[in-house]
């Protein structure tokens, strides 16, 4: 099978060339994102792979199908960036992978937060000038603190997990708690009244869109600490802007961002930011923004390879589509 794999970056090329070979699968990289101007890229491939920036809406499928393509590979767990109607519609499956390394993205959030608490990327800065003094970098003790989880799938049982390393007591809310979790699940306003961290894990749908507003934020205990890896959406930047203004919250980790689309994963360190809500984020001394890298480990690329190419595999053998999106 063709493959047309979209946004390519070097690092992807490391698995996914070494593994198509023992997949048989042929791929053609292109570094263009996939949208309506770069879909006919796809013409004569059977298949596309995209990540958590492509659009992939209603008018791309359409295209893709007009061009032939009979399967769209998303290399993420993410697909709220997918029009699922649409490529039901042309009989074009969807196929994601589900897990890749929970513990990588979990792991991530308490480096951010461990970071913005701790203040250690200030020090980083200090030191290497030579600048010892350390006025201005305390944080607090996590022991004992209350940390809200909001999405407990496999990513935030990993985080629970960390969590409860710390000694500290968890909240957790969930659409579908899990009955076999050793947690206490409550509702969202208690969440975000009771908890000192809140830490959120959940997809992006239309329910949990904007799950931290200005209405969230003002029940929040004042210095709580919100860390966010999964999608940028979840929070309503400008609401959270005004709340850090206003010194309503200690500190803020943030690995996606609600418009990241054409920011993240590119250098434009010799550009203008024209985005000045994400350029007034960066210059406040208690938020700590990265570039959606939560998920990049060894491990997590390897298995992002892997099962995409497992996908291909289980199509071309008419086998069951486990990890199709429906």
């Amino acid at each position: 099978m063709k493959i047309a794999f979209f946004g390519t970056k070097p690092y992807d090329k490391i698995w996914f060339e070494s593994k198509s070979k023992d997949y048989e699968v042929d791929i053609s990289f292109f570094e263009a994102s996939l949208n309506i101007d770069t879909a006919p890229l796809a013409a004569g491939h059977e298949g596309v792979c995209a990540f958590v920036n492509d659009d992939v809406s209603e008018p791309v499928v359409d295209k893709l199908a007009e061009l032939g393509v009979k399967m769209i590979l998303m290399r993420c767990a993410g697909y709220n960036n997918v029009d699922i109607k649409a490529a039901e519609r042309h009989n074009i499956p969807v196929m994601r992978v589900p897990s890749y390394s929970p513990q990588a993205v979990a792991e991530f959030a308490m480096a951010l937060l461990l970071s913005v608490n701790r203040k250690t990327y200030k020090a980083y800065v200090r030191t290497r000038d030579f600048n010892m003094n350390i006025n201005g970098l305390m944080g607090h003790d996590l022991y004992g603190k209350t940390a809200g989880v909001i999405g407990t799938g496999k990513i935030g049982q990993a985080m629970i997990s960390i969590l409860k390393g710390f000694g500290m007591k968890i909240l957790a809310y969930d659409k579908y708690p899990n009955k076999d979790l050793d947690v206490e699940y409550v509702e969202l306003d208690r969440l975000f009244s009771e908890s000192d961290i809140i830490s959120l894990h959940c997809p992006l749908t239309h329910e949990t869109k904007y799950i931290i507003d200005r209405k969230s934020l003002d029940i929040m205990k004042k210095g709580v600490y919100i860390i966010n890896t999964s999608r940028g959406q979840l929070i309503r930047t400008e609401d959270l802007l005004e709340a850090l203004l206003a010194n309503k919250i200690g500190g803020v980790g943030l690995d996606v961002y609600e418009e990241e689309d054409g920011v993240f994963y590119e250098d434009n360190s010799n550009e203008i930011m024209q985005d000045e809500i994400l350029a007034r984020l960066v210059s406040l001394p208690n938020v700590l923004v990265t570039s959606h890298q939560g998920y990049f480990t060894e491990e997590a690329m390897k298995a992002i390879a892997i099962t995409t190419l497992e996908n291909v595999k289980m199509y071309e053998e008419g086998k069951e589509l486990v990890n199709q999106v429906k």
